[in-house]
């Protein structure tokens, strides 16, 4: 039958993208979160590994040439000769403390670096009382990642500039917090003044305003610069559909990224452009500079080695020089975003600062134009119902009404397809020996019925396109992580942690430690409730005379199961409610086009089949007692 092949054309298509999205993404996104956890926990216990005496930093390595703009500091330098603990490194120099709705840290005094940044709003795992995300992290810890801002001489200058060594002094005292800005204050006992004044928001924006005062009797031409280090090879998902790395827009040059292994072959990526940004990000977290919109900048991505093998990965612009007449003063402005990639916020930012896309930090992918909108609808459902699960639930109804026009035909030519199931046989016994005929035949049926064969195709297709986008929405958003729906769910971004091999809890053993099956042996509720559901709509459709057919059809439920059993909850979630509906959807619209519903007689046929197998067996061993 042609609806029948149709359809199981379909599932095969969609078993096949999940079995490959599956081995390629799923496991080794577990794996990866797995190492993950492990290297934090040992990082917890263990002392840090040590490092070599290293050179201090200085300005470029390669000079640029006379009369062009020096490129910015390389923060390659600046390493203590051995490794820290974080707060040991917090300690080693004078500190200005930030503390907002969003943020705790610190700025150090030394260098004026912002590299100390914790996210309140945000722990390590589901429960409340976890550590919050660290962010940012000074020079000497185990993983330093900070932003520094400063001025830049042009070659064979021998002006006396601030360094990341230098100790800056705060005029007045109190922490930086909302609608209370700090000054830093350095004077180079040569007749120049720097001043940076630091303000912040409630989110995650720091602006900084850095004057340079001129009181020698000599003209001077600076360069303004801004810069993102980190230090070290972060652990990545390694995921083709989520960019981790260095990323910014350029101009007219666009979405610019590249990860840490792309920066390593090219050591070094120079754009020049106006209404730019750019930074480092992580899957939720991002650290980005946002010079002027309307500055000429030479930016860069870059890579270098310091100590023993340790790379360090940095994005940098370098501003429009400022010449100061003597007893003249000249200022530039900057920005950093530092925080989590909030939708609203990173949206908020990109509107009122007038900035270059700035929405693209939040990797949508290809399918921006399915995925931010999905996001935006379930989103804006969560703020009326306070749960993104049920969230789920009510856009998987609302794509059910769109689509119900088309989903309406799709039914009702199946429905026809069974209507004339007899002749369709008819013409196979006819033309038995004459598949040209056979299929010339079957078309002016189609024709004359003005049945679509490919219809039972198109609910299922259509369902793929916002499976996938669903899964980038639970994927890449921060909103999605630690959202929890009921029971125990309590994150959607997570698979269901529970498992049918361990009594789901009641048996204190963790099936996943067993090798090689033991990432599908995690087998939740949710999963089987999914399966359950998709055996249901199987068996909305009368059983295929095909034995390959039949197999297939009764294998498919479980192939799915146990494949959908490591996606995000919220996946599963919404993947057995929309078989739900359909199910719902298809016998009320078959019904209407008096297709009889082959639901219950499948069941039967099922239940009838089970019990034969089983007397079968009992038969069976019975008859061998009675032999031996």
């Amino acid at each position: 039958m042609s609806d029948q092949k149709n359809t199981i054309l379909a599932i095969v298509l969609s078993a096949l993208v999940l079995i490959v999205w599956q081995v390629f993404y799923g496991m080794p996104h577990m794996e990866k979160q797995k190492q993950v956890q492990q290297q934090q926990a040992q990082e917890r216990s263990q002392p840090p590994p040590a490092l070599p005496q290293q050179t201090p930093g200085t300005l470029p390595q390669t000079p640029p040439a006379p009369g062009t703009a020096p490129q910015a500091p390389s923060q390659a330098g600046n390493v203590p000769a051995q490794t820290m603990t974080r707060d040991a490194a917090l300690a080693a120099s004078p500190r200005v403390h930030i503390d907002t709705p969003s943020l705790s840290g610190s700025i150090s005094l030394k260098g004026a670096r912002i590299d100390d940044l914790s996210l309140v709003k945000y722990r390590e795992t589901v429960d409340p009382n976890s550590p919050p995300i660290v962010l940012l992290a000074p020079s000497g810890s185990p993983h330093p990642f900070y932003a520094e801002f400063g001025w830049s001489a042009p070659s064979g200058a021998t002006v006396k500039l601030p360094t990341a060594d230098t100790l800056w002094q705060q005029q007045g005292a109190g922490a930086l917090s909302v609608g209370h800005p700090v000054t830093l204050v350095y004077d180079n006992g040569e007749g120049l003044q720097f001043r940076r004044t630091i303000a912040v928001d409630d989110k995650y924006l720091f602006t900084l305003k850095d004057e340079v005062i001129n009181n020698s009797d000599a003209p001077v031409t600076l360069y303004p610069y801004g810069l993102i280090s980190r230090h070290g090879t972060p652990q990545t998902l390694g995921y083709y559909i989520l960019h981790e790395g260095l990323i910014g827009v350029f101009g007219d040059k666009g979405l610019q990224e590249e990860t840490y292994a792309d920066i390593e072959k090219k050591k070094d990526v120079f754009f020049s452009a106006t209404d730019v940004w750019l930074g480092i990000t992580d899957k939720y977290w991002a650290a980005t500079l946002l010079p002027d919109t309307d500055a000429q900048v030479a930016a860069k991505f870059s890579t270098s080695t310091i100590g023993n093998n340790i790379k360090t990965y940095q994005s940098d612009y370098l501003g429009p020089a400022q010449t100061i007449a003597p007893g003249g003063a000249a200022a530039v402005n900057g920005r950093l975003f530092a925080g989590a990639k909030e939708v609203e916020v990173v949206d908020n930012y990109d509107k009122q600062l007038k900035l270059n896309r700035f929405e693209l930090l939040i990797d949508w992918g290809w399918f921006y134009f399915i995925t931010k909108p999905l996001f935006l609808a379930m989103d804006w459902i969560y703020r009326h119902v306070g749960n993104f699960g049920v969230a789920i639930l009510i856009v998987t109804v609302i794509i059910k009404i769109f689509f119900f026009p088309l989903a309406n035909k799709s039914y009702a030519s199946m429905a026809k397809m069974k209507a004339v199931q007899p002749e369709m046989m008819a013409i196979r016994e006819r033309f038995a020996d004459d598949k040209m005929k056979q299929q010339q035949a079957m078309m002016e049926l189609y024709k004359k019925e003005k049945i679509n064969p490919i219809a039972g195709c198109l609910p299922i297709v259509i369902q793929i396109p916002v499976f996938f986008a669903l899964y980038k929405v639970l994927f890449i958003t921060i909103e999605m992580r630690h959202a929890p729906f009921f029971g125990w769910i309590k994150d959607l971004a997570a698979p269901d942690p529970t498992t049918v091999f361990n009594l789901f809890g009641l048996i204190p053993w963790d099936p996943s430690h067993v090798p090689l099956i033991g990432t599908f042996l995690m087998l939740g509720a949710w999963p089987l409730i999914m399966g359950v559901t998709m055996w249901f709509q199987m068996k909305l459709n009368p059983p295929p005379p095909d034995p390959t057919q039949a197999m297939i059809f009764n294998y498919m439920p479980i192939i799915f199961t146990f494949m959908l059993a490591n996606f995000p909850a919220g996946l599963v979630i919404y993947w057995a409610w929309n078989n739900t509906l359909s199910v719902t959807q298809q016998s009320v619209i078959m019904h209407r086009h008096g297709a009889k519903i082959e639901l219950f007689d499948n069941l039967k046929r099922t239940w009838e089949s089970l019990k034969n197998l089983f007397t079968k067996k009992k038969s069976d061993a019975g008859v061998s007692g009675s032999s031996s």
